[in-house]
């Protein structure tokens, strides 16, 4: 596939598959740089042509609705894919046949000469946090920063307007990995790599030698950051030119976890980040901390602004987010955790008495992953979804199963059953597409009932007038 540096001029024509939010900032890009645009999109065309009259109406586009055709394609010199096409699809195989490249927008970026450094975290978990953390620390630092890539803005949208920014930190998924190209960030984050998207990358094995291209164009001046705790990730392929450095708990490290100070190994010298009382006091909040220390003083932010920044963050919605405490339980919503890594994850923040709700829509994952945890930390375990046998078949026979039907249906169940002093915790390991938009219609659901039941415990209070 040619797409190692995607250069978009005038008098090209592009082809870009599919309008949702990157669609559009890639039809934006192209046209700002001369090139006749094309447009084809899955929805069928009465719906298409509803919802995106005025775009079309202003950017004048070639498009085709109800499907993906190689006789439309072929007219392009480029095609741009947004993260979730599949490549191996039948149109993608045919027009790769005929010679036309195929790029993402990681790869467009790779055939600009940008003039502002780029950071680029990926990993399984952890993506969006460190990317937002990393970002609020070079602001803290006084740098104009871009914050986008999988996280929500496309990076299309820093290439439209690239001198309102002194530096680009992008949240990059395996799906952009695949049609990254020569994509050559100044500072790779690599957080971690446990089973995901297996459904679209086969195995564990093609998942992480997708991630590791993020290395494989740096230069030598560049910086590779590896979670040294991790297997997958201390197996950085020989002959990268980018200097590695890693974080863990083990004195190897450049950056040691101990309790909760940061010792960071920079210049022959010692630092140290105390992060005890902030939202980064966890397991997991302490190595996302390390890795964003790494990658902002490898770019030359100072060790007091860092500290500053990291003592003032607040964690995103949906990432084991405390909702309430009722009946003296406490309900935590953690519906980012779309896969079995980050359920592991977020069951070590507590010490047991877990109520754990999951279930979706199956990745392809291994639930056999969870015994252990769920063993050690889950009291009963209540299944919604799709993935609800698969859930009971991995895990039956080391926690108690209660099947749901619905959100309000798993939270009443666990509420009837926990006592003072548990967790009730939605940490799904699965996709939310078989019931819910996506992961944040699922999370806010959840809050929805919790606090339902917040507003049932008041009115049962005495002294309240009852209607």
């Amino acid at each position: 596939m040619k797409n190692d540096a995607a250069m978009i001029g005038p008098g090209m024509k592009v082809a870009v598959i599919g309008l949702g939010i990157s669609g559009r900032a890639a039809v934006k890009y192209a046209r700002l740089c001369g090139a006749e645009v094309l447009v084809s999109d899955s929805r069928p065309e009465p719906r298409f042509l509803a919802e995106e009259r005025d775009f079309l109406g202003e950017t004048k586009v070639l498009f085709e609705a109800g499907g993906h055709t190689v006789e439309f394609l072929r007219q392009a010199d480029l095609i741009l894919v947004s993260p979730g096409v599949n490549l191996d699809g039948p149109v993608i195989r045919d027009l790769r046949a005929l010679g036309i490249s195929i790029a993402g927008e990681l790869a467009v970026a790779a055939g600009r000469t940008l003039s502002v450094p780029v950071v680029a975290v990926t990993g399984t978990n952890g993506k969006t946090t460190v990317t937002t953390l990393i970002g609020e620390l070079l602001q803290k630092s006084g740098k104009r920063t871009f914050v986008g890539g999988n996280i929500g803005t496309p990076l299309y949208e820093y290439l439209c307007r690239p001198s309102d920014h002194d530096i680009v930190v992008v949240e990059v998924s395996s799906f952009q990995l695949e049609s990254a190209g020569a994509f050559a960030p100044n500072v790779g984050v690599l957080l971690n790599i446990t089973p995901d998207h297996l459904d679209r990358h086969g195995s564990i094995e093609n998942y992480t030698e997708i991630k590791m291209r993020l290395f494989m164009h740096q230069r030598s001046g560049d910086c590779a950051i590896v979670n040294g705790d991790d297997g997958l990730c201390r197996k950085v392929p020989d002959g990268i030119r980018a200097k590695v450095r890693s974080f863990g708990t083990h004195e190897e490290n450049t950056a040691v976890i101990q309790g909760n100070v940061i010792h960071v190994k920079i210049d022959g010298k010692v630092e140290e980040y105390p992060l005890d009382g902030t939202a980064l006091d966890n397991n997991v909040g302490l190595q996302n901390a390390a890795a964003a220390i790494l990658a902002t003083r490898a770019l030359g932010c100072e060790r007091e602004s860092v500290l500053a920044g990291l003592q003032e963050f607040r964690l995103g919605p949906h990432r084991i987010e405390f909702i309430a405490e009722v009946d003296g339980v406490s309900y935590y919503n953690d519906s980012k955790a779309t896969n079995t890594g980050a359920v592991i994850a977020a069951l070590q923040q507590f010490s047991g008495n877990v109520l754990l709700i999951a279930g979706g829509r199956d990745k392809n994952d291994d639930y056999r992953l969870l015994r252990e945890s769920v063993a050690a930390r889950v009291r009963q375990l209540i299944v919604i979804g799709e993935a609800a046998d698969l859930l009971e078949e991995a895990l039956t026979d080391v926690v108690g199963i209660i099947r749901a039907g619905s959100m309000h249906e798993a939270v009443r169940r666990a509420a009837a059953i926990a006592r003072p002093g548990d967790v009730v915790l939605l940490s799904p390991a699965c996709a939310s597409f078989d019931m819910f938009t996506s992961y944040g219609h699922r999370g806010s659901e959840f809050k929805k009932e919790v606090l339902g039941l917040q507003c049932l415990q008041v009115a049962e209070m005495p002294g309240v007038p009852k209607n």
